[in-house]
């Protein structure tokens, strides 16, 4: 029966595994010192500022006539629009006649016909808020009961008053 092969392989019967060569090793695991990446990282932007600040001058000196126009224009309409918004903005606090804390939850948003919708439903919670709720006007000014000769007696022989 030595002809049976082994069912159990041994080390010997198993090949080991074939490695790809073109796999990258796993690099040995380096512990880093953070702080001191980031302030030789910060060292060297600093380094580098005064270049990067002239190279940005000369950017600025190369550019012509036109391209300097156009980058006026776009900011001044930007500002035109920022000032229309933050008109309608106000117009519309003041329409609702909101408080100045819940006029300036209008700032964020563009959309006018949303600013409204929440305007509206903000004036709506302050109106809700100033609406009486059961009132007595008197309360608490009522006269003082006259005293009853039935419950002076009655306190005096209970020893009360």
């Amino acid at each position: 029966m030595s002809d049976t092969p082994n069912p159990t392989p041994t080390p010997s019967d198993v090949a080991p595994p074939a490695q790809a060569t073109d796999a990258p090793t796993p690099e040995p695991k380096v512990d880093i010192d953070w702080k001191a990446e980031a302030r030789k990282w910060e060292q060297r932007a600093k380094e580098y500022k005064p270049s990067a600040d002239r190279l940005a001058e000369i950017e600025e000196a190369n550019k012509t006539e036109a391209q300097k126009a156009t980058e006026k224009t776009v900011a001044a309409e930007r500002r035109a629009a920022e000032a229309e918004a933050k008109v309608a903005r106000r117009d519309v606090a003041l329409e609702h006649k909101l408080s100045k804390e819940d006029a300036a939850l209008l700032d964020d948003i563009t959309d006018e016909d949303a600013m409204r919708r929440l305007a509206a439903r903000l004036a709506g919670a302050e109106s809700d808020k100033k609406k009486p709720g059961q009132h007595v006007p008197g309360e608490g000014k009522n006269p003082a009961a006259k005293a009853d000769p039935n419950v002076q007696f009655l306190r005096q022989m209970t020893g009360q008053g």
